[in-house]
């Protein structure tokens, strides 16, 4: 029987995968296939990437087969293995960003009459298109979806081992996944906070199941451990949407955790209907915003010197660990578009660059959540005071002690506000603002007001009627 490529895409687990097991189940010879390509591109996933394709790969062959490891145009690439090794079937799962699908059908175009491709779901609860309102439109609001979705049962998480494959060399392999390692420096520390690979993701998800009845009480607390940390290990499918969502739907209390994947769903629904989400507001008040897009204010935000601590602390462990606590990338975000008026387009950006998990459908979700400008957003008009979201949410000041170690010795009354402290204080807790910390370098309240104007600004330049989300 003719062999099957399985192309991995982001479902780099052996459990659970959806695509993989229709290859099994023909009983076809698999040859597994990762194809690097201009999607691969940005810097801290590409370590990532690199970590968790190695493991993919001593797990295929621990199993008796290996992973082929491309670099280039996946239609041309994938076409010319077919005919290279007389596949007739190419098995991959679907990527729902508006250039990954456009993969497919570029593959399509590109196969031979003989060679059929089978593209599977399975990243997602509900795929786009399944999950619709009652006149069969796309959900623009979370809740209303959450309580649909909900209503629709998941299927329980199948696995099948390998055992039959089309073996061929790859001695490229190891050079074109040593590319995939970012020159920065910055990512020599991830290893310290992060495990790529599909064990690892197990591990993360039983500490996650652990702890999930506390999640509601301490997801919003970036100095204790509260959250799962799934985030990476589900971006790049090294643990399967379904085995979340039965591990935590015998728990009553992770209620909290599990709306989390609804989210990710609901971000995936509104990116399929609207491709260009990730550069265009969904709201067209914001078509004429006067933004500010200032290369000094948004390098001061990048590298956590903003003088407000709670900010430079959340840019400093992106910046160091790949991540960002999820109440501190609201804080962040907030801050950027609102106390600085930058571009929401120029921060997203930058996650998509530095975070591991860089997810299009949930970051452009959540930063026009933040901007105002989504369909489901908060209102612009409530603008995070950095100052009072420190306090109440790094209450002893750990969060920022840890990242921004210039402040360790402020006292935690003072912590989020140095500034206030006084200079007798601040000598003998060894810091000089303006030299070993900054100023702030815009006021919260005066910033606050600009922001407000700035938003009647382009609602006045708006015609009448055109408000609503797009």
């Amino acid at each position: 029987m003719k062999p099957a490529i399985v192309w991995f895409r982001r479902d780099l687990r052996l459990s659970d995968n959806p695509a993989l097991n229709r290859a099994i189940e023909s009983n076809r010879p698999i040859f597994p296939v990762y194809v690097v390509d201009e999607l691969d591109t940005n810097s801290a996933a590409r370590w990532w990437l690199h970590h968790s394709l190695t493991t993919l790969r001593e797990n295929l062959e621990s199993l008796g087969g290996g992973l082929t490891v491309m670099k280039g145009d996946p239609s041309s690439q994938l076409a010319a293995l077919a005919d290279r090794i007389d596949a007739e079937v190419i098995y991959c799962s679907h990527r729902y960003e508006a250039e990954g699908e456009a993969q497919l059908r570029a593959l399509r175009k590109a196969l031979p009459e003989q060679v059929r491709l089978n593209a599977a779901h399975g990243s997602l609860l509900n795929e786009p298109g399944t999950v619709v309102t009652g006149s069969g439109s796309v959900f623009k609001v979370f809740t209303p979806f959450y309580k649909a979705a909900t209503r629709e049962p998941v299927s329980e998480p199948e696995t099948q081992v390998p055992t039959h494959f089309h073996a061929e060399a790859n001695d490229a392999a190891i050079d074109v996944l040593n590319e995939l390692l970012p020159a920065i420096n910055w990512a020599d520390g991830f290893s310290v906070d992060w495990t790529p690979g599909e064990t690892a993701a197990r591990e993360r998800l039983d500490q996650a199941v652990k702890k999930s009845a506390d999640y509601g009480e301490l997801r919003d607390r970036p100095d204790l451990e509260g959250t799962s940390r799934l985030s990476p290990h589900m971006h790049f499918g090294e643990i399967s949407i379904r085995d979340v969502w039965h591990r935590l739907s015998t728990i009553s209390a992770a209620e909290p955790l599990t709306r989390q994947l609804y989210w990710r769903d609901f971000s995936y629904h509104l990116l399929a209907k609207n491709p260009e989400m990730g550069w265009k507001p969904l709201r067209s008040e914001f078509d004429n915003f006067p933004w500010v897009d200032d290369d000094v204010l948004l390098k001061a935000w990048q590298r956590g010197q903003t003088g407000y601590p709670i900010v430079d602390a959340g840019m400093r462990q992106l910046w160091r660990t790949g991540w960002m606590h999820n109440r501190v990338r609201m804080i962040v975000a907030s801050f950027l578009v609102k106390h600085l008026l930058v571009p929401w387009q120029r921060g997203a950006d930058w996650f998509l660059d530095t975070l591991l998990d860089a997810d299009l459908a949930n970051n452009s979700a959540g930063w026009q959540w933040v901007a105002g400008c989504g369909t489901d957003a908060t209102p612009y008009f409530r603008i995070f005071n950095p100052i009072t979201q420190g306090k109440k949410f790094d209450v002893t000041g750990d969060y920022v002690r840890k990242f921004v170690p210039e402040l360790a010795q402020v006292p935690t009354k003072f912590i989020h506000d140095p500034w206030n402290a006084g200079t007798d204080l601040l000598a003998a807790s060894s810091i000089r603002l303006g030299e070993d910390y900054p100023y702030p370098i815009v006021d919260h309240k005066e910033a606050r007001q600009r922001a407000l104007d700035a938003y009647q600004l382009s609602r006045d330049l708006l015609k009448s009627g055109a408000e609503q989300p797009r």
